[in-house]
């Protein structure tokens, strides 16, 4: 069917297409039951024939472009205008049979006029209005007349038909109105919520590239420490008055020095020249658990286990960093709630997705953290700075995932990952 065409296009244009399609059939229903009964019912005589193939045409092309729209995936602009033009002269025809302007029916031109300063642009609607214009002045002199001997008659059909045509051009505005504001506050929710993401994304950057250079920097102190911890150690290796203990407690942090040396070498390199789309497929259950023993050389004083709650072999999934520092995150979240008990890691899949739950055993979360999660920081507090959650539920969406918090009927807290499986 052919339209005139735009470079433009779009789905809301599609949208509002198919909503004048679909309005069209009723209209067109509504005139076919008005020919094929108003001579009987309503004594009045029109000539039948040329009405009938009016609305024949109009309903044949109606159909194809219906057709059309049910494979189409956008629409421009002018397609709309050209189907609001199409409305006007097949409006204006009936007319022309139908007593002209005198007849009532004229005043449906409005609602085509309505629909494109609702919908097209300021030149599409200056067209449409001065078309309609245009057809209604013509119908003033050129049209066929309907014999109405009895003038009271014709006076009282005349304020019937008004009252029809008010009905049916404000039913059709509402909706058209109505629909089209329900559209444009869901793009107003869209929008908001795409603003508050670009938001949440540029703060993660901005963190992510002070974190670059906070490891960079840290990287002297920390080998200060290991320096003077391996001087220590050497110094009071033989010194037969030192206690276990404090020979066990430099060990200690010789150890977490290295852990912390490690943390930072690894950050700088996927700060640098490692890039996050060149990871690895591992299987998900080798690679959490050796995420959860890195964790636990870190935090030896509190016990995790690892759960798997699904059968067969664990599905192979791309070993995100992102995703590996996330689950620290909420590692080290649930060791600081629920210290020295322990901490339960259930992982579980299905052919779509993978589910990561961490289980504490703690007070539960707050109610201001559940309404809060992922959207925004936290006020600085005596185990962190405030802005956990907040990169791991940017990390986890990133990936197309999902992170929800719960507090179990039970007690304790349930941080759930999910995420989709890459495809094969």
């Amino acid at each position: 069917m052919p339209f005139i065409s735009c470079a433009a296009d779009g789905t809301d244009h599609l949208a509002n297409l198919r909503r004048l399609v679909a309005s069209r059939w009723i209209v067109l229903a509504l005139m076919f039951l008005l020919v094929m009964i108003a001579p009987g019912l309503l004594d009045i005589p029109i000539q039948q024939m040329p009405l009938l193939a009016v609305l024949a045409i109009t309903l044949c092309f109606n159909a194809a472009v219906h057709w059309r729209l049910r494979q189409a995936r956008s629409a421009t602009p002018y397609e709309l205008f050209s189907q609001l033009l199409i409305d006007i002269c097949a409006l204006s025809a009936l007319i022309f049979f139908s007593g002209g302007a005198t007849n009532p029916l004229v005043s449906l031109l409005l609602p085509s006029v309505a629909i494109a300063a609702l919908t097209l642009p300021g030149r599409c609607v200056l067209g449409i209005g001065l078309i309609a214009v245009v057809a209604y002045s013509l119908l003033m002199v050129f049209y066929i007349p309907l014999p109405m001997p009895d003038a009271t008659r014709a006076t009282r059909l005349h304020l019937i038909g008004m009252w029809l045509t008010f009905v049916v051009s404000a039913t059709m505005i509402a909706w058209f109105v109505v629909r089209m504001t329900r559209l444009i506050r869901l793009r107003d929710a869209e929008l908001a919520a795409a603003r508050e993401q670009a938001l949440r994304d540029e703060r993660v950057m901005a963190m992510g590239t002070l974190a670059a250079g906070a490891a960079h920097e840290l990287g002297t102190p920390l080998g200060t420490m290991a320096l003077l911890a391996g001087e220590l150690a050497h110094e009071f290796a033989d010194n037969p008055n030192l206690s276990q203990a404090a020979r066990d407690d430099i060990t200690l942090l010789r150890q977490q020095i290295g852990v912390c040396k490690d943390i930072i070498t690894v950050l700088s390199r996927r700060a640098g020249a490692e890039r996050l789309e060149n990871a690895q497929k591992e299987a998900a259950d080798r690679w959490l658990d050796a995420i959860r023993q890195h964790w636990h050389a870190v935090r030896p004083q509190v016990s995790c286990r690892l759960v798997l709650t699904s059968d067969g072999p664990a599905p192979a999934i791309l070993a995100d960093p992102r995703l590996e520092q996330a689950i620290l995150n909420l590692l080290n979240n649930a060791a600081n709630a629920s210290k020295p008990l322990p901490l339960e890691l259930r992982l579980g899949w299905s052919s779509h997705d993978l589910c990561i739950d961490i289980r504490d055993h703690g007070p539960g979360f707050p109610q201001h953290v559940l309404e809060r999660v992922g959207h925004s920081t936290f006020p600085p507090h005596e185990r962190g700075s405030g802005i956990g959650l907040m990169l791991t539920s940017a990390a986890i969406e990133q990936l197309g995932g999902r992170l929800t918090l719960s507090n179990p009927d039970d007690g304790g807290a349930l941080a759930r990952i999910e995420l989709p499986l890459p495809r094969p």
